[in-house]
């Protein structure tokens, strides 16, 4: 095989190569995009009831957009949590204050936490306020653990993959 078959062989592979990449990335952000669509928390109110659905990811995982303090966040929903946990770089960029320092036990062993308080948070037309939280040293990411002192305001559901979540308002 001369050197122009080798050159002209390595050039297919290389081709090969950049194409399957190339399907790959592109279903990656296909299934992203996906999921991002399934963030979005459907809201309906009956009455003095809202009522936010939430559905499952393919991990069982219920993950949800919404808002602390007026900015965009994401949830994870995380009964075994007792406060709503924050990254310590998102705490930052939320303007969390850091209050007394403390430990806390999580799945990835002990961790140093800090205790704060969330001004407002939102999900879908759920609305709650001076919600007690931790700001998690230990935490990567930017996902924020919707825990129990947030959870525990709601009456909550699940059926099949559908998570639903009631706030019961009075006088508005």
């Amino acid at each position: 095989m001369d050197d122009s078959a080798k050159m002209g062989r390595g050039m297919m592979y290389l081709a090969w190569i950049t194409a399957l990449a190339l399907l790959a990335f592109g279903f990656n952000a296909w299934l992203e995009k996906r999921d991002e669509e399934r963030y979005q928390p459907y809201s309906e109110r009956e009455g003095e009831v809202i009522r936010v659905d939430i559905e499952g990811n393919r991990q069982g995982h219920y993950l949800s957009q919404g808002y602390v303090n007026g900015k965009p966040v994401r949830f994870l929903l995380d009964t075994g949590a007792t406060l709503v946990a924050v990254p310590e770089a998102l705490a930052r960029k939320l303007g969390m204050p850091k209050g007394q320092p403390g430990y806390a036990n999580t799945a990835n062993g002990r961790s140093r936490v800090y205790m704060s308080r969330i001004d407002r948070l939102e999900l879908g037309d759920i609305r709650l306020q001076n919600v007690a939280a931790s700001i998690s040293t230990g935490m990567e990411g930017d996902e924020i653990l919707l825990g129990m002192s947030a959870l525990g305001q709601l009456e909550f559901t699940q059926r099949g993959r559908t998570l639903s979540l009631r706030q019961h308002r009075t006088g508005n």
